[in-house]
């Protein structure tokens, strides 16, 4: 199968200048980006078939080799129409943004530029094991890792009077410990298992 350069000089030309269109910041060029894309596509698929040949009706005198291919005709119905749908998607855009703002432009978000200026690398995301985060903090009683208090020190809660904010209060270390063990003593249940 041979090819027609000239058909190849002009799919390549739409589509640098379709990709170029594309990364404009205006809507309308962007569409028009995009219609040249889909005729260069289209042309693409047309020079997949070849030279143009007999048409597809079986007789027995034709040979195969003669008969034009009817796939990418289809094919190119099938571009063609969605082409046309995303045309009149990308319209209705270009509609609304100029009924709305009175521009053509996309213009730089805030929140996009924010996120850009951030770092990739986060310490506590990229750790292998990740930091602590609750507001109780748990110290180990044996080296064993057995025991676990909710102390740092080992003197009675109640005696240091020690507390914790949770929220907007500061209750007590004792009544906060309590607060994350089953069966918490500070919380009566109600009969359905409700809290009273």
């Amino acid at each position: 199968m041979s090819v027609n350069l000239t058909l190849l000089m002009v799919m390549g030309a739409l589509y640098a200048c379709g990709i170029y269109l594309i990364l404009e910041r205006s809507l309308t060029r962007v569409l028009l980006g995009l219609m040249l894309l889909t005729n260069a596509t289209n042309l693409l698929i047309l020079t997949t078939g070849g030279y143009a040949g007999l048409a597809p009706f079986f007789n027995k005198d034709t040979g195969a080799n003669e008969y034009a291919d009817p796939l990418p005709q289809a094919l190119i119905l099938t571009s063609i129409v969605i082409s046309f749908a995303v045309t009149a998607f990308m319209l209705g855009i270009i509609y609304r943004t100029w009924v709305l703002a009175r521009q053509d432009e996309i213009q730089d978000d805030v929140e996009d530029r924010r996120v850009a200026a951030t770092p990739r690398f986060d310490a506590e995301d990229d750790a292998e094991i990740p930091a602590e985060t609750s507001e109780f903090p748990l110290t180990m009683l044996g080296s064993d890792g057995s025991g676990v208090s909710d102390y740092a020190d080992q003197s009675d809660p109640e005696e240091s009077g020690e507390s914790v904010v949770a929220g907007a209060r500061t209750i007590p270390a004792v009544d906060a410990a309590a607060e994350e063990q089953p069966g918490s003593r500070n919380v009566t249940p109600g009969p359905e298992g409700g809290v009273k």
